[in-house]
């Protein structure tokens, strides 16, 4: 293809422009006409991502993204307002509604695309079904139905269904649109996780072609055949930085994390900018020329990248990476936004947008009653979560599930099902909420102590989403080269290999998320159950309401009670990952 510059020559001198006087040199002899001088044109992309239903930044957020369209509007350029997906679950203003008031907001904001997300899959059919129960029942109800309402693109190119078609629930793989005269292409791509981090009925029947190839083919093709200049992907995949001040160096990153992969598997110049998401951490790096942003999660930061673009050419001149921008400077409480100090943006004061307040406000009044009911207990110091280790919040959910389903011998839950930490006070329903957002039903597995054994032996073989354990207690350790669990009960009694348990867990980890129950779901399909009501969630604060849990004492709760370092539920010898030599 000629260059850009040079065809739009020959097409001013083709259309109008004066011939050539005839004392002109012979045109193979005429000297190289001078090089159109470049018109910059300033694009700021500014990217969000997992939100996870916390309308009440969004306000704050709008503030400041109207200082930045302020001054691109004065330089003669354009903002492009990106999300990174995860934008629904995981607060009632949100859930209450499967999500409606987030794509609101959205709109009211003014975004140009985002992207789908893991969880966006969880709510199932549209209605109080997690998952689906009927024939009738659409597992991806309740997306199709956002999306049917968004003014803006959600994107996904790589998540098909096992035929190889689309989703077809009105997503669009990617989207080009025109800012200040740039083209700029828009792809979305989601984790190749996905399908074991969410409810497994509700994409059992999707499969995923790889980021990397996905997008490599989606670049070339807007850059060919739509004519985009500038190309940004928008990917619930992410990765972590310790440093957000210093785009070149990557020596405080994770090596291996997904989205880096991706980046380096892409051919040099296909891709501009990756708006990042999924991992809730921060990244604000080059990586093989990229230009990548990840901005924590729940609303409370946003990421930027200032690109130039020439408008006669289309190259882009200029690209730099700003530090992700925290919204609050300073506040006692990451939940109390009312209390939180902000300071000034490029030079200006932020304040809350009035318009987008009174858009969620609805939401969050809605919401306000349910979640200052009262539970009936007293925290007595805020207990703790913590996703890759044992912790007091863990123990105590697995402790509930026993108390709601009373006859079962153990339960088991992933360090993923843990949100939020219980603060201290008198505990309200919207807290436990927080603190466990999905609307999972108990599971019911009988297994031998030996797979329950051996699920907790590769669960401490590596570093990721924790197994609490509630009912029994186990020890790891190493034997002749190769790790070994014991079982035991409360008092003291080991559990035989071959004696038949009753373990409750949660639908998400019975039908294949993060693989826990993967080999007794080959082995026998049967032994696992999977129960409609109540939502686990809800059995525990009857729980709670009626103090029916032998650790709360006087109606208050300590992490004493529920941790003791000391003596762990299971210990490992070593510490966790286990590391087994002959």
């Amino acid at each position: 293809m000629w260059p850009r510059s040079w065809l739009a020559s020959f097409l001013v001198l083709g259309c109008g422009g004066e011939a050539p006087p005839s004392s002109a040199l012979p045109s193979h002899l005429e000297a190289p006409a001078a090089p159109t001088a470049p018109e910059p044109v300033p694009i700021t992309l500014l990217g969000t991502n997992d939100l996870h239903g916390h309308l009440e930044m969004l306000p704050l957020l709008a503030g400041y993204v109207g200082r930045v369209r302020a001054i691109r509007e004065a330089t003669g350029g354009a903002v492009v307002l990106l999300d990174g997906g995860d934008l629904f679950q995981g607060t009632l203003e949100s859930n209450l509604a499967e999500g409606a008031p987030v794509i609101e907001a959205y709109e009211a904001l003014g975004y140009d695309a985002v992207t789908i997300g893991n969880h966006e899959f969880d709510y199932g059919p549209v209605g109080p079904r997690a998952t689906p129960v009927d024939p009738a029942d659409d597992p991806r109800g309740a997306l199709r139905a956002r999306i049917a309402e968004a003014d803006f693109p959600v994107l996904n190119a790589n998540l098909r269904r096992e035929g190889g078609e689309p989703l077809g629930i009105g997503e669009v793989p990617s989207v080009v649109i025109e800012r200040a005269g740039i083209r700029i292409g828009l792809v979305g791509v989601t984790t190749e996780d996905t399908l074991g981090t969410t409810l497994h009925g509700n994409v059992h029947d999707l499969r995923f072609v790889p980021i990397a190839e996905t997008v490599a083919r989606e670049a070339e093709r807007l850059r060919a055949e739509e004519r985009a200049s500038v190309v940004v992907v928008l990917a619930h995949a992410g990765g972590h930085c310790d440093r957000r001040t210093e785009p070149l160096d990557l020596s405080r990153c994770g090596d291996d994390e997904e989205i880096f992969r991706v980046a380096r598997a892409l051919p040099a110049g296909s891709v501009d900018a990756i708006v990042a998401g999924h991992t809730h951490q921060f990244v604000a790096h080059f990586v093989n020329g990229i230009a990548i942003i990840e901005s924590g999660s729940y609303g409370r930061a946003f990421g930027r990248i200032d690109l130039t673009v020439d408008r006669t050419s289309g190259r882009v001149l200029n690209v730099q990476i700003l530090p992700a921008e925290d919204l609050c400077d300073e506040r006692p409480d990451p939940a109390d936004v009312a209390a939180c100090r902000r300071g000034a943006y490029a030079g200006h004061p932020i304040e809350p947008d009035a318009r987008l307040s009174a858009v969620v406000a609805p939401a969050i009044a809605l919401a306000a009653e349910r979640r200052s009911e009262s539970l009936g207990v007293e925290i007595a110091e805020r207990l703790r979560h913590h996703r890759n280790e044992e912790c007091p919040l863990g123990n105590l959910f697995v402790d509930l599930m026993l108390a709601g389903h009373p006859g079962a011998d153990a339960a088991v839950m992933n360090g993923g099902g843990l949100r939020a930490d219980l603060p201290e006070g008198s505990l309200e329903y919207g807290e436990l909420y927080e603190a466990m957002p999905f609307d999972n039903r108990y599971a019911v597995a009988r297994m031998r102590g030996a797979d329950l054994a051996r699920m907790i032996v590769d669960n401490a073989g590596h570093d990721g989403s924790f197994l609490s354990l509630g009912g029994l207690r186990a020890e790891v350790r190493c034997e002749g080269g190769r790790r070994r669990a014991v079982l035991r009960r409360a008092d003291g009694r080991e559990v035989g290999e071959d004696e038949v348990l009753t373990v409750l867990t949660s639908d998400f980890l019975a039908t294949g998320g993060d693989g826990f129950f993967a080999r007794l779901r080959r082995a026998d399909p049967e032994a696992i159950t999977i129960e409609d009501d109540p939502p686990i969630r809800e059995a525990m604060a009857e729980v709670l309401r009626r103090g029916a849990l032998g650790a709360i004492r006087g109606g208050r709760l300590a992490a004493d009670d529920l941790f003791d370092p000391a003596h762990r539920r299971i210990e490992i010898e070593g510490g966790r990952p286990i590391r087994c030599r002959d």
